[in-house]
């Protein structure tokens, strides 16, 4: 027998499932979260259960909202058990399974007016944004918010309803600028460098092209921390949920499977208050960018590197591709030999120590983290976790062989078919573009780095141009098992 999860069920969870220690029907809503995902469950919504378990902190309790039509399918399933999640943590030696009760509404997405209502509301001292590197509204070359997207354009019109996040957190601040609220800090929890100067351009950036003085007004009244997250959380399928179900005895319509690491550093700059989260581990600091740039660079770059070379040899899963001497093999190499080198000393950590961590999360068979996952939406993810390494490692001076085999590993992916020619299936939302793109690149590589919007300067920079078109070569000439073998004896 298994247990459906639901408020009424809390107090008959199996055995082996933690509940919550708090009763629910004290918390107040403090924060309204937009991109209610698996990361989010799996991560901030963690931090603070664990603090509601603590006994404190229980007016900062999560409300969730949404601009996107998809996501009223995820908000569904929650609203079915009460906007409770199952967090299923993993690795080789350990599996434990809690319930978090730390979210306890999620507003209709898409409704712009019923979330900017809420947005009002003077309780609401946060809002927090898990919405991907690609919503941002960033030119991916230049790093800097696009005013012009035809997204941004259509909000900024007089009287229009707004309908991107940026939109609607501007709509909000305006109400609480009216009627004399103090305006609540807007968080980045995203994988992007200086997330909240990011932030911060798209927010003030759509302000300008409606009123200069609401823009300098947010930028003197609003408060967007940076900050660096991390946990790997793969997305749910039927494998995760029947595993939940045949060896915790519980049903969850949406339960998120992650490791058990978790890290979050955060500036300590906020508008009206915080939880106290550094109780349950948040790390609060003056200056996340070191923090933030060893993790960009070293975990999520280190992602990219292996992902296109596994997907092209037909690999399921990241712990398979660990698996795999040569997949293996080049990340350790690519790593020590040209990425972690452009990584600036962190404060208490050892640069090594780190990546040895991250080759062991990378390695953890329990995760079922997928390969096809981490080579999704590499248009907007290669301009921030790559391209910045390879531009600083060209001002340097120093070489690029590993860096060009991985951008010309991710050419090859998007042509469309592994080496043992099966599909790959669209897997970006540049896809078409990516793919006529590749297929033109291989007989004429420098259409690849032609991508002026992804590539800038790097993409004319005559060490890199030379290298990358090697590298491609050499894989269309050889395929990708021989192409890391001569890259791993120093001959490609």
């Amino acid at each position: 027998m298994t247990v459906k999860l639901s408020s009424s069920n809390l107090s008959k969870l199996p055995a082996k499932v933690a509940g919550p220690k708090y009763d629910r029907a004290v918390l107040k809503p403090g924060i309204v979260h937009f991109g209610v995902g698996n990361f989010h469950r799996s991560h901030q919504a963690v931090y603070l259960d664990d603090l509601f378990n603590s006994g404190i902190g229980h007016d900062w309790a999560l409300v969730g909202a949404g601009v996107f039509e998809g996501e009223k399918i995820g908000r569904g399933k929650l609203e079915e058990q009460d906007w409770l999640t199952t967090v299923v943590e993993q690795d080789s030696g350990h599996m434990s399974a809690r319930v978090t009760g730390a979210m306890i509404d999620f507003l209709m997405p898409g409704d712009a007016a019923g979330i900017i209502e809420r947005l009002a509301d003077p309780a609401i001292k946060i809002v927090s944004l898990t919405i991907t590197e690609g919503g941002y509204f960033i030119d991916p070359a230049s790093g800097v918010f696009n005013p012009t997207h035809p997204d941004i354009v259509a909000d900024a019109q007089p009287s229009a309803t707004p309908k991107t996040v940026f939109g609607i957190i501007l709509a909000g601040l305006v109400r609480r600028r009216d009627e004399g609220t103090v305006p609540f800090t807007v968080m980045s929890c995203d994988n992007i460098p200086h997330n909240g100067h990011v932030t911060s351009d798209g927010v003030i950036g759509l302000a300008r092209l409606i009123d200069e003085d609401l823009a300098n007004w947010v930028g003197e009244h609003v408060a967007f921390p940076n900050g660096m997250v991390d946990r790997i959380t793969p997305a749910t399928t039927d494998r995760e949920r029947g595993i939940l179900a045949s060896d915790f005895g519980l049903e969850d319509n949406w339960p998120v499977f992650c490791e058990p690491f978790r890290q979050w550093v955060l500036e300590d700059h906020f508008t009206g208050g915080r939880p106290p989260l550094e109780k349950v581990g948040v790390q609060f600091v003056k200056d996340v960018a070191p923090y933030e740039l060893m993790k960009i660079r070293i975990l999520n770059g280190g992602h990219a590197t292996i992902a296109y070379p596994a997907g092209l040899m037909d690999i399921h899963f990241v712990h398979e591709a660990m698996q795999e001497p040569l997949v293996a093999g080049f990340l350790a190499k690519l790593e020590h030999d040209e990425i972690i080198p452009t990584v600036p000393p962190v404060p208490d950590t050892v640069l090594e120590e780190y990546y040895q961590l991250i080759e062991s999360r990378f390695s953890n068979p329990k995760i079922g983290d997928t390969v096809r996952r981490l080579c999704l939406d590499g248009s907007n993810r290669q301009p921030k976790f790559i391209i910045p390494t390879i531009a600083d490692r060209l001002k340097a001076g120093k070489g690029v062989a590993g860096l060009a085999l991985e951008s010309a590993l991710w050419c090859r992916y998007c042509f469309g078919t592994t080496d043992s020619d099966a599909v790959i299936e669209p897997n970006d939302p540049s896809w078409d573009r990516l793919q006529a793109t590749a297929r033109a690149a291989k007989d004429a590589p420098a259409a690849w780095l032609a991508m002026e919007d992804i590539y800038g300067d790097v993409g004319r920079a005559t060490a890199f141009v030379e290298a990358f078109a090697h590298a491609l070569n050499v894989l269309w000439t050889n395929g990708t098992r021989a192409t890391l073998t001569r890259y791993l004896a120093g001959k490609l």
